[in-house]
């Protein structure tokens, strides 16, 4: 049985979404694989959509491991906010003990789907464990709303999705598969050129960031389409590791028993089917 983890803080119905349509996905497959546990850095009673997806876990029959990041030596972690190494030691610890959690548990892989604590060597180092990202790989880094802006100043005429293996250098992990899509061209042009007139007319990115935010209409369409793939490819890519077309050996991507070291580039021509 090909084992899987899943580690989620569950912080929305984005979270519930990933796993109900994983676990789906895998149900009907009839390979012999399944996701093995949930692991959540919150725990019941923490927050009301957290406690949404604990009732899912329990309703698909899937065993639960909770531990508080809120709860975990509060007072380190309160000082870290201030002093990058004190929150690195506590980051540390408390991976420590989420190891001794798990260790009742063997899986192959381990998957991060809207787990909002960066993740440190003890746990990576010890798990193959993969992450999505909002961008092609050698993309910008950081947030979706971070990848987004960060495009949109750049002019870029691409974008995409990447599953990367997780190491302590945050969304820096080998590409395990991904894909990409244009943001030029139908759809996008006219939302290019409403933005040109806009700075045309006097208003700096940095306005139109401030006062539009998520709702600047090329901003959105550029993220309603990273959506449409993201579960697609998170979904396919689980399958090929439990099919054994992808694998992982000591931080090397394979596939097909080869090494891979831009990625598996999912579907025809780069992209997925949707």
């Amino acid at each position: 049985m090909y084992e899987i983890g899943w580690f989620s803080s569950g912080r929305d119905a984005a979270a519930r979404e990933l796993l109900l349509t994983v676990h789906k996905a895998l149900a009907e497959s009839k390979l012999p694989a399944h996701i093995h546990f949930v692991f959540s850095n919150r725990e019941p009673g923490e927050s009301a959509e957290s406690d949404e997806f604990f009732k899912l876990v329990k309703g698909l029959g899937l065993e639960l491991v909770c531990f508080s990041s809120a709860r975990f030596e509060p007072a380190m972690r309160k000082k870290g906010l201030h002093d990058p190494d004190t929150l690195a030691v506590w980051r540390e610890d408390y991976d420590r003990e989420v190891l001794r959690l798990l260790a009742p548990y063997q899986p192959r892989i381990i998957v991060l789907a809207g787990y909002m604590l960066i993740v440190s060597s003890v746990l990576c180092d010890f798990y193959n464990m993969i992450n999505l990202h909002p961008a092609r790989p050698g993309g910008p880094q950081g947030s979706w709303q971070e990848v987004i802006w960060r495009l949109i100043e750049q002019q870029a005429d691409e974008t995409g999705v990447t599953i990367h293996l997780v190491t302590p250098e945050l969304d820096e992990g080998p590409p395990v598969a991904y894909c990409s899509f244009p943001i030029r061209g139908a759809g996008f042009d006219h939302l290019w050129a409403a933005l040109e007139r806009e700075l045309d007319g006097g208003r700096t990115l940095a306005q139109i960031m401030a006062d539009d935010g998520e709702s600047q209409a090329l901003f959105a369409e550029i993220r309603r389409q990273g959506v449409r793939r993201e579960l697609p490819l998170l979904t396919d890519t689980v399958l090929e590791f439990a099919r054994g077309n992808l694998q992982l050996n000591e931080g090397q991507v394979l596939r097909a028993g080869k090494p891979c070291a831009g990625g598996w580039r999912a579907g025809a021509n780069g992209d997925i089917a949707l």
